[in-house]
């Protein structure tokens, strides 16, 4: 976020808040089609691969959670100018999942769970907002500073996105490991794929006249595969007794960092011959 915020200004940001359908498009990826997905899968695990329904909820629990800000680095190494407008979607998702969280797992799973608001809005400061607001002082008032330490940043950050990706793993091995693991595997990556698939194509049918439209899809494709995976195995660690509710978690925050900087490697090479 940090290094978002030296590469940009603020008149990014407030042109990303003059796009209020993009910002709206991105809230229904996040808290709509995504989870249908993690209601459609998590019935799927039941019905089809005959999983245990503490499974299917840790599906539907990981499909309701907020954002990700791993989606707006993985924009920002792809659409740079698109990050702002990443930033300011993930950010509503997240101070709304307060309300919307609890809202959808009532409705999906049949449990009202109750979220800790003051941790989010402190979460929201520390990941997002400060960082952010550091760059973009950095930037202005100190531009040569930035011009010095702008060649290490992208490296610092992918290995720091290493960390986010490698903790919960490594903390959480034993339950991906279990022998429900592989199902659980094929279902999240089914999850996300469709996930990362309806948000582009989505985009691509309602903003098919904009000039922009490519890298639009691009950023909420990011936006409805990848959320806050870690939240979702937070809730269920605290809120659901069975120990099996948080595997789906523990292998989404694995598997959707993966894809999404997949997608990253794949969009920015095919980026590159159309810049030469």
């Amino acid at each position: 976020m940090f290094a978002v915020g030296v590469n940009s200004s603020e008149k990014d940001f407030l042109e990303a808040f003059r796009r209020p359908a993009a910002i709206s498009a991105g809230y229904i990826g996040q808290f709509v089609i995504k989870p249908l997905f993690g209601y459609l899968f998590g019935t799927i695990s039941m019905t089809i691969f005959g999983l245990p329904m503490p499974l299917a909820v840790g599906i539907m629990l990981t499909s309701c959670v907020s954002g990700a800000q791993l989606s707006n680095y993985a924009t920002f190494l792809t659409d740079p100018e698109m990050a702002p407008l990443s930033i300011v979607m993930t950010s509503l998702s997240t101070a709304s999942a307060v309300f919307v969280t609890p809202f959808l797992s009532l409705l999906l799973i049949g449990t009202k769970l109750p979220v800790d608001v003051k941790g989010m809005v402190s979460n929201i400061l520390q990941i997002v907002v400060t960082p952010i607001a550091t760059g973009l002082l950095l930037n202005r008032f100190f531009p040569r500073i930035c011009t010095a330490i702008r060649p290490i940043l992208p490296p610092l950050s992918v290995f720091v996105t290493a960390l986010c990706v490698g903790a919960p793993l490594a903390i959480n091995v034993k339950s991906v490991m279990s022998p429900s693991g592989i199902s659980v595997l094929l279902l999240v990556i089914a999850f996300h794929l469709s996930a990362f698939l309806a948000g582009y194509w989505l985009t691509g049918l309602a903003f098919c006249d904009l000039p922009d439209v490519k890298a639009l899809q691009r950023t909420l494709s990011y936006e409805t595969g990848m959320q806050s995976s870690l939240l979702g195995l937070a809730l269920a660690n605290k809120f659901f007794q069975d120990p099996l509710v948080s595997i789906p978690p523990a292998i989404s925050t694995v598997i959707m960092s993966l894809m999404g900087f997949s997608l990253v490697m794949l969009w920015a090479r095919r980026k590159e011959p159309a810049a030469q």
